[in-house]
């Protein structure tokens, strides 16, 4: 069964897209849901100037975009934690961790939009991907240091051998 994505579907397709799908998919998954159109000529013609429409309005979008994630290449994030043997942290650094840090700067991204395998759970420098319009990525760089314990004091000089 051929239909036309009026929307984007996860690992289907995108909206606008023509695709050759299962009948009972099509028919009752996509086609209720409003998520497709049947092929027909009327409705082609239709999707053409939709598409057309479309396609103006992602690259304004894109453009808009493209300030933010030349602004988010420049953002380097600090985190201090308490760190045992072998630089591994006690506790990790999340991008829940980091979507707040992104905040105080003035950024508004959804923690869902930054892509972090798994947490970080080491000291050391990281570069973490930023999702910030469709495929477009900023990479920020994240630095996870050794916080300093306020009970241990400070290492004093030896006396100089005179």
């Amino acid at each position: 069964m051929k239909v036309i994505l009026k929307q984007d579907v996860e690992n289907v397709g995108r909206k606008g897209d023509i695709l050759n799908v299962a009948a009972g998919f099509g028919r009752n998954f996509l086609l209720p849901r409003k998520l497709a159109l049947e092929v027909t000529p009327s409705n082609m013609k239709m999707v053409d100037l939709e598409r057309k429409s479309l396609k103006k309005k992602v690259e304004q979008e894109r453009l808009s975009y493209r300030d933010v994630i030349e602004r988010l290449s420049q953002v380097s994030l600090s985190f201090a934690r308490k760190a045992g043997e072998k630089d591994h942290i006690f506790g990790s650094v999340s991008a829940g961790d980091i979507k707040d840090a992104l905040d105080k700067l003035g950024f508004e991204i959804d923690r869902k939009r930054i892509v972090l395998d798994e947490p970080l759970k080491r000291l050391g420098n990281y570069r973490v991907a930023v999702k910030v319009y469709h495929d477009d990525k900023a990479e920020i760089k994240v630095a996870v240091v050794k916080e300093e314990d306020p009970a241990e004091p400070p290492a004093e000089p030896s006396p100089a051998a005179g």
